[in-house]
């Protein structure tokens, strides 16, 4: 694979800008690439035709119904052009520029002539010659080497990235051009082992890319593949949701002989365009923070991924995380497309899929998923300030269906954080960079598979945890007294009866816009109104120092004093008297660890639904002695309660990353810190003394 130091495409990149820059007054910055990307495009197609031209030409003047399978075998590409013109002869007749230049696309071959349509390129041939700019461009495009030979895939890859990185430095959030050296760096790690099977003669290796932008990955794939094994033959699959990314991919992948068949304009969240393709290797980078769902998400996208999800082999088996972000759908979807004996994945993320969500929340559940069916082989933290137009810090993941025996039911976690070099040069909001040396130095930490301070290696379980709910006994003193009066007066106390502000709310609704549940809710809450004010009189009343500890004695002591208070609504029933009495009993109640325990009909303690808390437990630690260290030493009493059922989910995961290397460094002596600040201090008096 060639190296960053062999590549140097600063001159085309240059080239191209400069012709960019010539569209100004015609063209807002924002749009330029409208222009230069099919350019750039039909360009590196004419160079690449260039020694096959004038035979396909001859091959269609003797017989224009050639078949198409024909002028590709004599292009020696999956793509032709039958024309004679090419952009410099396109110069010769300035006056029907324009009209000769669409004749000379519609030349192009089915394939090429979609791309130029996705793109909507025709509509700028018109613009550019309303605003004088069509012959400069041609021009200057005409005069731009990129023939295969000079300009090599590798480095028209780096063109591309270059191009695209200046293009998109203002790019919808979440959309993040992977840098060639991360590229790189997935590929290695990704065929740092496991990879036996790719030696075989005559294997057949498929490779995806489900996000596939410009096909970088893949195509650094290709070009390591070649390396290892070179009798194997690669089928390159990508989908990209972005037009114009998806055109350079397509043209690009047609030049290194792949089908145009296996790179497809769609959204990987709406559809699989490759069933029953499995990849050998898979290298993506999706959208970071990007939703699947709610007003933002994309047409149909919400709809199309809950229906996948339902189906029983569906590509989201584990669940659907949050709405806002679909990194972990795709991390589903690269699962479900590996190869089931071989597949290996790289994917990168940024810190929400390691931990964000509660226990039941569809992110810790996939989580829990790829831990349980052991896909995770390693998860490596990267520096910051890697990407172009982010500044955040990333991770890898290297995901597997054949682990090695040693791997087995672990997970290692590699800390690359201070792993880089910085720029010469900022790119947009790039500043580091990782090496060929330190790429090299961290696949080698992946490979060891070693414990060290960047290496630690952990059984799944660690990350596995189950939730608890804690109950305190239920001990309960009760006291009518104005305190606890108040605060039952405040805020709502029992729906249907007692809620100020739903009141208010209610009654700023228009009588005429009112629905119907709210102006029943309001007629009940407004004829209760009286009843519950009656009953806070009754209890200021009888406002007593009085401290009860018998609940039962408590409660028929409020039933004599509300035993003349009507019902708060019509055909009140027993069980609804009785819930309001214990509504207003524990509102006048407190813990009180000196009040008698309470027992169930069968014997057992009752525990106080109010003291309701939780404790996250790892599967891998014995919840008894979890307690006894973290818990019962402040509430001696406290009981924990393993309340999942198949219905109600307590066991989840996550993947405390930074908790695995965090090391503590002791604060400055507070002396040292004094010193320093008077020193500071006296070096400001002379300062300011000087500027008198």
């Amino acid at each position: 694979m060639a190296s960053e130091s062999s590549i140097d495409v600063k001159r085309q990149v240059d080239a191209v800008f400069s012709i960019a820059n010539s569209l100004r007054g015609t063209y807002q910055s924002d749009k330029y690439k409208d222009v230069i990307i099919p350019m750039i495009i039909i360009r590196r197609l004419e160079c690449a035709m260039a020694d096959t031209r004038d035979a396909v030409c001859s091959a269609y003047e003797k017989n224009k119904h050639t078949p198409d399978a024909v002028l590709r075998k004599i292009s020696g590409f999956p793509f032709y052009n039958y024309s004679r013109w090419t952009l410099a002869k396109l110069l010769a007749e300035p006056q029907s520029l324009a009209r000769n230049f669409k004749s000379y696309l519609d030349s192009f071959s089915p394939n090429i002539k979609q791309i130029i349509s996705d793109l909507d390129f025709k509509k700028q041939i018109d613009k550019m010659a309303k605003g004088a700019k069509l012959t400069g461009v041609v021009r200057k495009f005409a005069d731009l080497d990129l023939d295969p030979d000079t300009v090599s895939n590798v480095a028209m890859g780096y063109m591309f990235e270059e191009i695209i990185r200046r293009f998109s430095e203002n790019a919808e959030a979440g959309d993040h051009y992977t840098p060639r050296e991360i590229v790189r760096l997935m590929v290695r790690l990704a065929l740092a082992e496991g990879c036996d099977d790719l030696t075989e003669p005559g294997k057949n290796i498929n490779v995806g890319d489900f996000a596939c932008g410009t096909g970088g990955m893949i195509s650094c794939a290709q070009e390591k593949l070649a390396e290892m094994c070179p009798d194997a033959t690669v089928y390159l699959y990508g989908q990209e949701v972005n037009p114009e990314s998806h055109a350079i991919c397509l043209a690009d992948m047609l030049i290194k002989g792949q089908r145009e068949d296996r790179i497809k304009l769609a959204d990987t969240m709406k559809e699989d365009c490759f069933p029953g393709e499995f990849m050998r290797l898979s290298l993506i980078n999706p959208p970071f923070g990007q939703p699947w769902g709610g007003k933002d998400a994309s047409q149909g996208v919400e709809k199309a991924v809950e229906k996948e999800h339902l189906k029983p082999n569906g590509r989201f088996p584990a669940g659907l995380p949050a709405k806002g972000d679909m990194q972990l759908l795709f991390m589903q979807h690269v699962i479900y497309k590996l190869d089931p004996q071989y597949g290996r994945a790289c994917i990168i993320s940024n810190g929400s899929p390691l931990f964000s969500g509660g226990t039941t929340s569809g992110e810790s559940q996939v989580r829990r998923w790829l831990l349980e069916n052991d896909y995770v082989e390693a998860i490596i933290g990267m520096p910051t300030d890697l990407f172009y137009n982010t500044g955040i810090g990333i991770y890898i993941w290297v995901i597997s269906r054949n682990k090695r025996a040693e791997r087995r039911g672990k997970v290692q976690l590699i800390d690359a954080t201070d792993i880089w070099e910085p720029m010469r040069r900022s790119l947009g909001k790039k500043r580091k960079f990782i090496s060929e040396e330190q790429a090299e130095e961290i696949t080698g930490l992946y490979h060891a598979f070693e414990e060290n301070e960047r290496s630690h290696i952990l059984p799944c379980e660690e990350f596995l945890y189950k939730e608890y709910a804690v109950y305190q006994p239920l001990q309960r003193s009760y006291c009518i007294c104005d305190e606890r009066i108040d605060a039952m007066c405040e805020g709502q106390f029992m729906r249907g009866m007692h809620d100020p502000a739903k009141v208010e709310e209610l009654r700023l609704i228009d009588e005429a816009d009112r629905k119907d549940k709210e102006a029943k809710l309001l007629a009940d809450l407004e004829a209760a109104e009286p009843v519950f004010e009656q009953m806070v009189q009754i209890l200021r009343d009888n406002v007593s120092d009085e401290v009860w500890y018998d609940h039962k004695a408590f409660e028929a002591h409020l039933k004599t004093l509300f035993a003349d208070v009507p019902d708060y609504r019509k055909g009140e029933t027993p069980a609804q008297r009785k819930a309001v009495i214990e509504k207003v009993m524990f509102a006048l109640s407190v813990i009180d660890k000196e009040a008698p325990l309470r027992y169930k009909r069968d014997g057992s303690v009752e525990y106080d639904p109010a003291t309701k808390d939780t404790e996250i437990v790892r599967l891998a630690e014995p919840v008894e002695d979890y307690f006894a260290r973290e818990v019962h030493p402040y509430v001696p009493d406290a009981q924990w309660f393993d309340e999942e059922t198949p219905k109600v989910i307590r066991t989840g995961a996550e993947f405390p990353f930074t908790r695995y290397f965090y090391h503590y460094e002791a604060p400055r002596p507070s002396g040292e810190l004094l010193d320093e600040f008077l020193q500071l201090e006296d070096e400001l008096e002379e300062l300011v003394g000087e500027l008198k």
